[in-house]
């Protein structure tokens, strides 16, 4: 097993490792600044044609570039697979996922909607309306790229603007794949655009395309940190960013849950792409009344996730994205081990392949109970009571998913509501993603809503338009 790395070649192309393997998984364009400039300035001379364009033909685009996105299937998990390291059941959720948010983008070309306001002016018609922006910078990372990729792009496509998708270092041949469905399903010239670079090119070309006069929205998935820079080098020309970050996903077990079905749900939430999901559960909060059975339970549920090469398909956990995960995690663990915490179940990576791990008893004393892991370990919090839970849940500088398990539907309701994040589900996993749903985060974990009617919002200006139907009275 070897670590991944991306290396320039003598031609303008950067190559990309099987994370698993070491074997090359795909080559592409080592795209500079200059580059990352001429694909805006694409985009936005196909701008004036394509936001004239009527909301039936973006609706049949976007539904031509789903049905392109889902015969590509068996292409996309083999080249994600290859760049990321996953197993093909997360390569396959993802390719449906993405087709799903293709179709209700297409839904949502005519659901772009204005109103007409009251006004106290005799003879004065007043009107809100939502208007196309330009061109949409869509940051998409690699835990996720085919859902990503296109969450970047398609509510900003179905609302009149054109797109630059900045591509993951770790993931090119993916995103490029996506921006070829789009291609091939008709969409005018310029309309779509990729941008693919090495990593070391990243910040450079990051830049130039925030700073391209022509760029009016910025949307980035991707760490609290980096989406930091990006907020503060857009605010530089006040342009607006939807942001979704990093999370440490509270799951609460309270004291008349049903264990069986909490233990099924935080496993799939903590330890399905092996952890390296924006929503997987990190902190599970158990009331001391249920935390003893329950982390048995659960521990030997998580024995039986052990990691495999995800190209045999016999494993139910494949790689992590990198050493560097690894070494994160592990370090996470010695330290919590360090400081009174238990193991309760894990071990020893091979490579990038980590078998699931539960640490129980972590302290705030302890990184672990802060620090986003990303990788395939929780950690498990013991509370006194609910209040208690609560308050260890809202203790994170995140606020992205969260989850709580009741016998009590309306006792979960409000636990939900008292609990500080973008999205809670009560007697559901933390993971848990639809294409209609207003998906995004609070605090540390963001702002700005992707998904359904909140998407609109987020890709549109809202305009104030006024007729006069009598002659004007004036005091001057």
């Amino acid at each position: 097993m070897q670590q991944n790395v991306s290396t320039l070649s003598a031609a303008g192309e950067f190559v990309r490792l099987n994370p698993v393997t070491g074997e090359i998984a795909s080559t592409a364009r080592a795209s500079k600044a200059a580059e990352a400039i001429a694909a805006a300035d694409k985009a936005a001379a196909a701008f004036p044609a394509w936001s004239e364009t009527g909301p039936g033909a973006r609706r049949q685009l976007l539904m031509k570039a789903a049905q392109a996105l889902s015969s590509k299937k068996d292409e996309f998990i083999t080249v994600m697979q290859a760049e990321t390291g996953t197993t093909a059941s997360w390569a396959g959720f993802n390719v449906m996922l993405a087709a799903g948010m293709i179709g209700e983008a297409a839904s949502l070309t005519t659901q772009i909607k204005g109103e007409v306001i009251p006004s106290d002016k005799p003879g004065c018609h007043a009107m809100s309306v939502r208007e196309a922006v330009g061109v949409c910078l869509g940051i998409a990372p690699w835990n996720a790229p085919i859902i990503l990729g296109v969450r970047a792009i398609a509510t900003a496509l179905a609302c009149g603007n054109t797109v630059v998708l900045k591509a993951s270092e770790k993931c090119p041949a993916t995103h490029s794949l996506i921006v070829e469905c789009f291609q091939s399903a008709g969409f005018p010239e310029g309309v779509v655009n990729v941008v693919t670079n090495a990593p070391e090119d990243a910040a450079e070309l990051v830049n130039a395309l925030i700073d391209h006069p022509e760029v009016r929205r910025i949307n980035f998935t991707g760490s609290t940190g980096v989406g930091k820079v990006i907020a503060r080098r857009a605010a530089e020309h006040l342009k607006p960013v939807l942001l979704e970050l990093g999370g440490k996903a509270p799951f609460l077990v309270l004291d008349d849950a049903n264990l069986d079905e909490a233990v099924s749900a935080a496993a799939f939430g903590a330890f399905f792409n092996q952890g390296q999901i924006c929503m997987s559960t990190e902190r599970i909060i158990l009331v001391d009344a249920i935390a003893d059975v329950f982390v048995e339970k659960f521990r030997v549920k998580a024995a039986t996730l052990v990691a495999g090469n995800p190209a045999e398909g016999k494993s139910p956990l494949g790689a992590v994205i990198g050493l560097e995960t690894v070494e994160k995690v592990q370090a996470l663990v010695n330290d919590a081990v360090s400081k009174g915490a238990r193991l309760a179940t894990g071990g020893s990576a091979e490579g990038v392949l980590m078998p699931a791990t539960v640490v129980d008893g972590v302290t705030k004393d302890m990184r672990l109970y802060a620090e986003e892991s990303f990788g395939p370990v929780v950690a498990v919090l013991r509370a006194r009571d609910e209040d208690h839970a609560v308050a260890l849940a809202n203790d994170s500088e995140y606020g992205l998913s969260a989850s709580v398990f009741t016998g009590d539907a309306a006792r979960g309701l409000r636990v939900a509501r008292r609990i500080k994040s973008g999205i809670c589900h009560v007697n559901g996993p933390t993971v848990h993603d639809e294409a209609q749903m207003p998906f995004g985060g609070v605090k540390g974990s963001g702002y700005g809503r992707f998904g359904g009617q909140a998407g609109i919002a987020e890709f549109t200006e809202l305009r104030w338009i006024t007729i006069e139907t009598l002659p004007g009275h004036y005091p001057i």
